[in-house]
């Protein structure tokens, strides 16, 4: 039984920063991959940031040099660094984690999503 929950979301303006939080609990052997994906209204769910066990990350053309994934091991937990924030940036934003367990594999595990909205 795996939980990961997001924390952070909110409102700001644009040109300002966020920095969102998710946490995974439950019996954990290991996780080999985060990523971080976005939802707007009436738009499909994106890719917005990734990071692998060793550190390679990839990042979604429209955050590229805006965004930053950071991973914690020992805390199993990820967090997603937001500077120069723009309106099309608001959605629902989704943790995902590949997970490890003492009886499975790799199985992947979605957050309940945080809301960000950017606006003056």
């Amino acid at each position: 039984q795996v939980r990961l929950a997001e924390s952070g979301g909110g409102l700001v303006q644009p040109g300002g920063s966020l920095r969102l939080s998710c946490e995974a609990s439950g019996r954990i052997v290991s996780i080999s991959a985060w990523a971080w994906y976005r939802q707007a209204p009436g738009k499909p769910r994106e890719l917005v940031a990734g990071i692998t066990s060793v550190g390679v990350t990839a990042y979604g053309d429209s955050v590229q040099g805006r965004f930053t994934i950071i991973r914690d091991t020992r805390k199993n937990m990820t967090y997603l660094q937001m500077d120069s924030l723009k309106p099309e940036d608001t959605a629902v934003y989704y943790c995902n984690a590949d997970v490890f367990t003492p009886t499975q594999f790799g199985v992947g595990f979605w957050g309940q999503g945080t809301q960000v909205t950017v606006s003056s």
